[in-house]
């Protein structure tokens, strides 16, 4: 849980000039609730198939707890259900992870000050933490703003989890359309990326990479897209410290 600042922390010096300062408590609960619902309609779902699994509800919670990587969970459960090898395993978080590499460039983990503060926020990178931070407004958010948005998405997600698979035994087996959670929250986290950023290229470029995976492997697109997209970011980010060198 991340440690409360000093009075000038802890109220946010980033707000509107004229407007009475709040908590950054309160700040990052406003900031990260529309997000954090996205996610816990996620974890329930995410709840309900740890339930139906097999598997102790308890371990809905330490998986959300530990791992917090939702996309990552629902294939870990996969895997973890079928034996998989451990190669396999890790093979997987990388492909999925990997994204994460990319997000730290760009997230303000500068203005996190302390050992433990920067290591719950590493831990916490998300992608909902990464869309509340990718807003122009957030270069100016306090070190308990960032870190308690981040945390307040974490509360939600394992609470949902474990409510899920409490909740679980009580839904009919076999019921589709839960794994679809987690591809509708990643596409509002797309639409809202967008808005805040209008980056055109990148999203032609993203669905580009996707059809050429799906053309050339088919159903084992995710590795040749995500590394087709992951290449155009590095060269891209390469080409634009070249560029802001020179100028």
């Amino acid at each position: 849980m991340p440690e409360v600042e000093s009075d000038d922390a802890v109220h946010a010096p980033d707000e509107d000039p004229g407007t009475v300062p709040r908590p950054a408590v309160l700040l990052a609960l406003r900031d990260s609730f529309g997000v954090a619902v996205a996610a816990a309609a996620m974890g329930l779902a995410f709840g309900v198939l740890v339930s139906q699994s097999g598997l102790p509800w308890w371990w809905s919670t330490i998986f959300s707890a530990v791992i917090f990587a939702g996309s990552l969970e629902f294939l870990l459960l996969g895997l973890v259900m079928t034996l998989a090898p451990l190669g396999q395993i890790a093979a997987t978080a990388f492909v999925v992870n990997v994204r994460h590499v990319f997000y730290a460039l760009s997230f303000p983990l500068h203005r996190v000050h302390g050992v433990a503060g920067k290591a719950y926020s590493t831990f916490a990178l998300t992608d909902e933490a990464f869309a509340l931070t990718a807003r122009p407004d957030a270069r100016n958010w306090s070190r308990a703003r960032i870190v308690w948005g981040q945390a307040f998405v974490q509360i939600f997600w394992v609470g949902s989890v474990t409510v899920g698979a409490l909740g679980g035994t009580l839904i009919p087996g076999g019921l589709v359309g839960l794994d679809f959670a987690v591809t509708a929250l990643f596409v509002v986290l797309g639409i809202d990326s967008f808005r805040a950023r209008r980056d055109v290229p990148a999203v032609i470029v993203a669905v580009a990479c996707a059809l050429t995976g799906h053309l050339v492997l088919g159903e084992q697109m995710v590795l040749a897209a995500m590394g087709m997209f992951t290449a155009f970011l590095v060269a891209r980010y390469v080409i634009a410290g070249k560029v802001g060198r020179r100028a």
